[in-house]
């Protein structure tokens, strides 16, 4: 990719119902623009150049707060405190049983109904030599959507002369809680959010996965990939087997489910082609898990950016994470931050063409 000169710009992005004024974050290096704004902490666009150099914004949205707090989607962003579900809306920790909002079938996502998702975060320029940044900052009282403990909850992205989004998070808290922060942007590496994403090629950097039961909670076992459409350990069209007769497939209504990555410290854990373009996603992460989501509850009923509404699989997610409802399953890694400990990972996006 040319390189670009790294700059931190901040423009109006419009009001929340309570009267705030959020501003939009614009970052650019190495060829890439991204946005960012308090609310949600969401990414509102991503633009990067395809092999010829025409730059498009790969990553779904609203044109305005407004389609943020309205959306239902969870579109660009920042997801917690715990990411993905937790079964029944409940955990014991220590003895103790909490209860969480449920707002998933019978179960709790995503942090709740008012999860970091909808929380306005406090925003400043990020002081690196390493690229264009920014620092957003968040604290969850204790209690918080039935969450013990009182967390201060950091996030920085940075864009680097490379290409790539680098995304820094770090947490304290002052009781044993869960934790588990990720980012859940839409991707769709055509530019164009009309289109589907059946066509990208897709390698995971993972045997095994976590099936779920038919409210989308892991049973608690690891299974292989192999033999399986969940096999993409060599680059395979996200809708080649998609349709397969399969019951997790089923369950689903197509990929939503955690990919157990190979390896410790940051690593490759997901690669990403599409071929008519040629853009490149790989996902980089500390994380011992990604999410792969299709896309499959779009319904085309949300106006987008540019009045775009995305349907059906027209976007899809890698969200790196600890495992869902790991704070139930205690043969997965611990997701419990405890006083005097830091919650910190680190997820790199990089771009480039082939």
């Amino acid at each position: 990719m040319a390189a670009a000169k790294e700059e931190v710009q901040r423009v109006p992005f419009g009001r929340l119902p309570t009267g705030e004024e959020v501003d939009a974050w614009v970052l650019r290096a190495g060829g890439v623009e991204a946005r960012v704004v308090g609310y949600g902490g969401a990414i509102v666009a991503l633009r990067v150049p395809d092999r010829e150099g025409r730059v498009a914004d790969v990553v779904l949205g609203y044109d305005d707060v407004q389609g943020y707090v309205d959306g239902r989607a969870y579109l660009g962003a920042l997801i917690g405190r715990y990411a993905n579900r937790i079964r029944g809306g409940c955990f014991r920790l220590d003895g103790r049983e909490y209860a969480l909002p449920v707002n998933d079938g019978p179960n709790h996502l995503h942090g709740g109904p008012l999860g970091f998702h909808r929380a306005l975060w406090r925003v400043e320029p990020l002081d690196t030599t390493e690229g264009a940044g920014v620092a957003l900052a968040h604290d969850s009282p204790n209690g918080d959507q039935g969450y013990p403990g009182a967390v201060r909850a950091r996030v920085a992205y940075r864009l680097t002369a490379r290409g790539e989004l680098v995304v820094d998070y770090r947490a304290d808290s002052d009781r044993p809680t869960p934790v588990n922060l990720t980012q859940h942007s839409y991707f769709n590496l055509t530019g164009d959010p009309a289109r589907d994403i059946l066509d990208h090629r897709l390698r995971l950097e993972a045997d095994r996965f976590t099936p779920v039961d038919a409210t989308l909670i892991p049973t608690g076992e690891t299974a292989p990939v192999a033999g399986t459409p969940f096999d993409f350990r060599e680059p395979a069209a996200i809708g080649g087997r998609i349709g397969a007769d399969h019951p997790q497939l089923a369950r689903a209504g197509g990929y939503d489910h955690n990919f157990v990555i190979r390896g410790g410290g940051l690593r490759l854990a997901a690669r990403v082609h599409e071929p008519g373009s040629g853009r490149v996603l790989e996902v980089h992460t500390t994380e011992p898990g990604i999410q792969f989501y299709s896309g499959n509850f779009l319904d085309g009923t949300e106006r987008g950016k540019g009045g775009a509404r995305p349907g059906r699989r027209c976007g899809f997610c890698l969200e790196p994470q600890h495992f869902p409802d790991s704070p139930n399953q205690p043969a997965f890694p611990s997701a419990i931050l405890r006083p005097g400990e830091t919650y910190s990972s680190r997820t790199v996006y990089r771009f480039g063409v082939e």
